[in-house]
């Protein structure tokens, strides 16, 4: 099989792609297979579809085998299930199965499940298997119920099949794009690929072999299978510390192929991604429900947005506080005049202190009971010279940023909180504010304090210089979010808007701290649209690019403390607050005024046949105000004539005496 250390490859493509061709040559090499046909014969007298069915068979070797399945739909998973791993199937196509599957001669039947009962068996087929299949998503809507019922059934087929697939490639008039790994894979007779992709499974020996290899051949880039290490509190593990960007080969963020953990989805970033959106209905109900509670004066105040944005990414209307939370500290410098001002070895003082439990951050991180994760980045090159970061590092950072995100998710953590404490983070920050939000960067770039407290307003100069260079270098580049990375974000813009998109993909929300942050936050808002609404702002720290980002971004900051105590511990500070309110929204009972009987039940009864008589037997007898309220002259009085008039309104003057109403005395 061309694809080596893969087991199972769907192939798409539209009509006369090209697919089919491209899937057969797939399978070129391997000594049998066994094609499995999934299409009717169809009517007799459609002589193009049969002259279609002799050209697929004509094009089969002598050696393969055909097996048809076209009279029971279910029967695929069968043959999927008992193949043996010494052998090769090619399936052609889904479409053809989803026909039969629609059929009325077998139906009734449950679509969706024999849909899921195929993707079962690719996903625990031990053979080598290619499918081919027929894109619709790509096409109008039809315009008849039963073109829509097939569109729809094929499109769920391949989400499945797609999912259950090891590797995934879309054919474009001949042309292959491979989705799923994201690597050139190998090349076959008809279209131009050239590069293979590496098995999850293989040798980190052979994954770093095959990267050269397919960099070499195509260009492109694969993140390594090598897992990430498990977070630990005080001690926290880092992956290989980064090195210069301009070093020799070897550097792990030059060739990420070597180096990287691989994203699992195989997921391609880039602009327009469509990520998870926060619940519309539950943080509104969340809200209206505050104003039932128990609370005690005027409530939660501005603090009852903690509790709408918990409930959309929580999708309940009684969120619960965060219980896991993880601290992830981006250390990586940048050079040139971006970190002007700053004592050499500053930054890599306090990651260490991070690591071994010290410091303001891992004190609180340690009060919080959250975890803290120091992640090295790649130093950024001087931006008012050249690119911080090349395309190949901005790729894998991403990558990285997002794998990072993942293994959180996965370790169960319900809320992230994105730090940082690289030389030059806020100039880098604000030549990305300049780039796209169109802000001028002395008015985003904070002022320069030294270690005795003073402002240094010469280094303050230099980096305002640094970022009016780069902007100047930068002119005439485009301004796409890769790009914005690459020439002026660097390293750790660049991992923190990786994280930013993992975390909007696996629906963990963030809370942000400081301009590497908010910066990021500015970057991924071109590549998914979605990720801010899952960014939560507790402090802006009196950073002015942190107020410009925010702004931007529809962040309105929780406090107004102007905390400087480093990016992750503003937040840190505010965590034990925003729980607090959390806890409150999720056990506080409702206001026993608005309670029903039911909620009311342990409150003090009183005697219903003791209180019968104070109601149901007044002391106010017919007769003690029937007699005298119509009888006696003084009520013939013409001053009390007044109240009988019914017309539309009253007629009195300013000479009328009202003493009662004292509206004439003003």
């Amino acid at each position: 099989m061309s694809v080596d250390g893969w087991n199972t490859v769907l192939v798409l493509g539209g009509i006369r792609s090209g697919k089919s061709e491209f899937a057969e040559s797939l399978v070129a090499d391997a000594p049998v297979v066994r094609y499995v046909a999934t299409a009717p014969e169809g009517d007799p007298e459609d002589t193009e579809w049969a002259t279609r069915l002799a050209t697929h068979r004509a094009r089969r070797p002598g050696s393969w085998t055909t097996e048809e399945t076209a009279g029971e739909p279910r029967r695929l998973a069968d043959v999927l299930e008992s193949a043996e791993p010494n052998e090769t199937l090619l399936v052609d196509d889904l479409g053809g199965w989803v026909t039969v599957l629609l059929d009325p001669e077998y139906q009734p039947a449950d679509d969706v499940a024999t849909i899921a009962e195929l993707a079962e068996a690719i996903r625990t087929c031990s053979a080598r298997v290619v499918l081919v299949s027929p894109e619709v998503g790509l096409s109008l809507v039809p315009t008849t119920p039963l073109g829509r019922a097939f569109t729809d059934a094929l499109g769920a087929a391949n989400r499945a099949v797609a999912d259950a697939c090891d590797a995934v490639v879309l054919v474009v008039a001949g042309q292959p794009a491979w989705l799923k790994p994201t690597a050139a894979l190998a090349a076959a007779p008809t279209v131009s690929a050239s590069a293979s992709p590496v098995s999850p499974t293989a040798s980190p020996a052979a994954a770093q072999d095959a990267g050269r290899a397919d960099a070499g051949r195509a260009g492109t880039s694969l993140l390594d299978a090598e897992p990430t290490p498990e977070v630990q509190l005080p001690d926290v593990l880092t992956h290989t510390p980064p090195v210069a960007p301009n070093q020799e080969p070897g550097n792990p963020w030059a060739a990420p192929t070597m180096a990287l953990p691989m994203v699992a989805t195989g997921l391609v970033i880039q602009p327009g991604m469509e990520l998870p959106m926060p619940d519309d209905y539950a943080g509104p109900q969340a809200v209206d429900r505050l104003a039932t509670l128990d609370v005690p004066g005027a409530g939660l105040g501005v603090l009852d947005r903690v509790v709408g944005f918990a409930a959309a990414t929580q999708g309940t209307s009684t969120p619960a506080a965060w219980g896991s939370v993880r601290v992830l500290l981006l250390n990586g410098d940048h050079a040139g005049g971006a970190s002007a001002g700053t004592v050499a070895g500053e930054s890599a003082r306090r990651a260490a202190q991070a690591r071994a439990g010290r410091g303001a951050l891992a004190r609180l991180a340690a009060e919080s009971g959250a975890s803290l994760q120091v992640v090295d980045t790649p130093v950024s090159a001087p931006m008012e010279a050249q690119p911080a970061l090349s395309g190949e590092q901005v790729e894998s950072a991403l990558r990285y940023g997002w794998r990072l995100a993942e293994q959180a998710a996965d370790a169960g953590v319900q809320l992230l909180v994105l730090g940082a404490c690289g030389a030059g983070t806020e100039a880098a920050a604000a030549a990305v504010l300049a780039a796209t939000a169109g802000a001028e960067p002395p008015a985003v770039l904070g002022r320069v304090i030294t270690d005795s407290g003073e402002i240094d307003d010469a280094a303050w100069m230099v980096r305002c210089a640094a970022v009016r260079d780069a902007l100047h270098r930068t002119r005439r580049s485009p301004r796409g979010a890769k790009d914005v990375l690459s020439e002026l974000g660097g390293g750790d813009v660049a991992v923190a808007t990786g994280v930013l998109l993992g975390a909007t993909a696996r629906r963990v929300p963030v809370l942000l701290d400081g301009p590497v942050g908010l910066a990021a936050g500015m970057v991924s808002r071109d590549l998914a649209g979605q990720a801010r609404h899952w960014c939560l702002l507790a402090d802006h720290g009196g950073h002015p690019a942190v107020r410009l980002a925010a702004d931007v971004l529809g962040l309105t900051p929780l406090l107004d403390l102007r905390l400087d105590l480093g990016e992750g511990a503003n937040a840190l500070v505010a965590l034990p607050l925003l729980r607090s309110v959390l806890a409150l929204a999720a056990t506080l009972p409702v206001h026993p005024s608005l309670a029903g009987d039911a909620d009311r039940a342990d409150e003090p009864q009183t005697d219903p046949e003791q209180a019968e008589p104070d109601y149901a037997e007044p002391d106010y007898a017919e007769p003690d105000y029937a007699e005298p309220a119509y009888t006696g002259p003084d009520y013939t009085d013409p001053d009390f004539a007044e109240p009988e008039p019914a017309g539309p309104g009253p007629t009195r003057t300013e000479t009328d005496e009202q003493p009662a109403s004292g509206w004439r005395a003003g």
